[in-house]
């Protein structure tokens, strides 16, 4: 089947570029191109696109503006074309809370030749937004999260345990899902999401205002707390190491592992080797099949560890991945993730009283 893609897109070249990138596969067509959300409206009226790749500043109306309408009143899915500047972080995390699947980032210099070289990148982020699951999702401050309904009073499970989490496509709005409902008093947290250096930091800052948890980018050999989250930089892979009776963080330039830097089955198996029983390990949706092996290593080392499952993923790689091996002790949706972490801490922290 051809995936029909509608480029929405205020500058000729980017618009001309797409199509010329897109056109190669041999999987996809360029059914339209816009030059505003305006004229993109009644373009997907008249031609139905299968994925849309959207602009987020155009005239007459802004691709978020825009976007909030889309996925209001005809949800489907869209890769964002974004620029790798801080504002443009700012906005294209605002899009994902929206429902965007995924962005494209839009090199800063050398339009022409920088946007060739992410051919092999926007080709597999549309056919992966193609497959996705789209649902409308309510953004920060509309209804809220829901409030855990547990609290980690005992310090065994708060002070020795860590919870790790990896994620890929889709992953921001999880990742916020499983944070906004973990308690001031929870375990030290270490989190991968590939997204690039320029995005991790307002990723960070976006949780830090919404969770009872300190939510932070990490920093290189900084003593792991509890009640806070450490959140990959874009630019290193994220690992665990041990510094007399305290977690440390270590950040590495490494290449990329399984295509990516940061890299889920890096934090991973950094756990396995030095939190071994102690740590809890989470998957959430995400392309491919980063973080499977990982986990499997933080199984055999004695991790317990939660998968979330397919009806609540955005896209069902990385955890199918990690199932398939036999990493995961348990397959979770996402509206409950934190709730059952929780729940195994506070049993952790039971058994150990009656000892």
């Amino acid at each position: 089947m051809t995936i029909r893609v509608l480029v929405v897109d205020d500058s000729a070249l980017i618009r001309s570029l797409l199509k010329e990138i897109i056109d190669a596969q041999p999987d996809m067509t360029v059914v339209g191109a816009a030059p505003d959300p305006i004229v993109a409206r009644q373009m997907i009226k008249e031609l139905n696109p299968d994925v849309l790749t959207l602009d987020v500043e155009m005239p007459r109306m802004d691709g978020i503006n825009f976007l909030e309408k889309l996925m209001r009143l005809r949800p489907m899915p869209v890769v964002m074309v974004s620029s790798l500047t801080e504002r443009d972080s700012d906005v294209t995390l605002r899009a994902l809370e929206l429902g965007a699947i995924d962005y494209v980032t839009k090199p800063k210099v050398g339009i022409k030749t920088g946007m060739q070289e992410y051919a092999n990148e926007i080709a597999e982020k549309i056919r992966t937004a193609a497959g996705a699951r789209i649902a409308r999702r309510k953004p920060p401050g509309e209804g809220g999260p829901s409030k855990s309904a547990l609290s980690l009073g005992n310090k065994l499970a708060s002070t020795e345990k860590l919870i790790i989490i990896g994620a890929s496509t889709g992953g921001t709005e999880a990742i916020r899902d499983v944070l906004v409902r973990m308690p001031s008093d929870a375990p030290g947290i270490l989190v991968t999401q590939h997204m690039p250096e320029a995005f991790t930091r307002s990723f960070a800052e976006r949780l830090d205002s919404l969770c009872k948890i300190k939510v932070k980018e990490a920093v290189h050999n900084e003593r792991v707390l509890p009640g806070h989250a450490y959140i990959a930089p874009g630019h290193s892979h994220l690992q665990l190491k041990r510094s007399g009776a305290n977690y440390m963080t270590a950040l590495d330039q490494g290449p990329p592992v399984n295509r990516h830097r940061p890299s889920v089955d890096v934090l991973f198996r950094s756990a396995a080797q030095v939190a071994g029983r102690n740590a809890i390990g989470v998957i959430l949706t995400g392309m491919g099949k980063d973080g499977a092996l990982g986990m499997l290593e933080m199984r055999e080392a004695g991790a317990y560890n939660f998968a979330q499952d397919e009806n609540s993923c955005v896209v069902f790689g990385m955890p199918k991945e990690a199932i398939k091996v036999g990493a995961a002790h348990e397959i979770v949706p996402l509206n409950v993730m934190a709730e059952r972490v929780l729940a195994y801490l506070d049993s952790l922290g039971a058994r150990s009283n009656r000892v």
